[in-house]
């Protein structure tokens, strides 16, 4: 098991520009070997530009980075085998079979995972003597997973890594990031997924317009906002609602106000992750 601890990642004022627009804005951004990140935010906050610079694959502006102790702008292939990468796109190897090609990846790297173990890990059991090209979109995702972790990374990137899962494939996923981090793999995760964050990530950032403009753990995030319920009901002149600390309290006094008689449509709801989530990206820049 790798020790936790140290930063795998940090970044210091963090620039890319894209002729007059700042796709990322002095980003500073840290997660610590060992950890699960999530790195939520809309289309076009900068989450890719981000994830490309920290990859190498991308060159910032500005600002400083260094991922397993290295700058990825300049680090060699001894620090390239130190990582793993799942891009959004799906791979593209039709003539191959599942078992070819992971194995054909597994000789990229000083030391592999065993290949068939891979393939099990990634639900692709059945399919190792498949050709790519005859697998579906789902099956070439999970494709695209096994050939991110062959290499056995201390650092895993997993850009939307189930896109195209089926809720069954999503939850054995799952358990396969849970037992790459009981490893001691650091994973930076971007995910649409909410409930997928809320299940895997030890802490969340939402980046918007280029910025960091939140990092906690789930139940850490938006905590002050999640702390006021919502009491609404329906009388004869409409729908009413009240924001309050203590809804008990408010349903007690409303209840005593109609006479002790029944409440129509009464419902108490506090925000979960999507609504703090989708109230910090409605937000206008700084």
């Amino acid at each position: 098991m790798r020790a936790a601890g140290a930063m795998a990642i940090a970044t210091r004022g963090l620039v890319k520009g894209y002729g007059d627009k700042r796709a990322v804005d002095g980003l500073d951004l840290e997660v610590e070997a060992g950890e699960v990140f999530a790195l939520l935010g809309p289309n076009g906050a900068g989450k890719t530009s981000t994830i490309e610079i920290l990859e190498g694959h991308r060159r910032r502006d500005a600002g400083e980075v260094s991922v397993l102790g290295e700058d990825p702008a300049v680090a060699g292939l001894n620090w390239r085998a130190r990582i793993g990468i799942v891009l959004q796109g799906t791979s593209d190897a039709a003539d191959l079979t599942v078992a070819e090609l992971v194995g054909h990846f597994a000789c990229f790297y000083p030391r592999p995972r065993d290949r068939d173990d891979v393939i099990e890990a990634v639900g692709l059991r059945d399919q190792r003597g498949s050709r790519v090209r005859s697998l579906s979109g789902g099956q070439r995702r999970r494709l695209d997973v096994a050939l991110g972790i062959v290499g056995d990374p201390e650092l895993l990137f997993l850009d939307e890594p189930t896109t195209g899962f089926d809720p069954e494939a999503r939850r054995a996923f799952w358990a396969l990031v849970g037992s790459l981090r009981d490893a001691g793999t650091t994973i930076l995760l971007t995910t649409h997924y909410l409930d997928e964050a809320e299940h895997l990530a030890d802490r969340v950032g939402v980046i918007n317009h280029g910025r960091l403009i939140a990092v906690d753990t789930v139940a850490g995030l938006g905590a002050e906002q999640r702390r006021t319920a919502v009491v609404s009901w329906r009388d004869e002149s409409g729908r009413h609602q009240i924001a309050s600390r203590d809804p008990a309290a408010e349903v007690v006094a409303l209840v005593g106000r109609l006479g002790g008689g029944q409440v129509d449509e009464l419902e108490v709801r506090r925000p979960d992750l999507e609504d703090v989530y989708l109230s910090m990206i409605r937000q206008p820049p700084a």
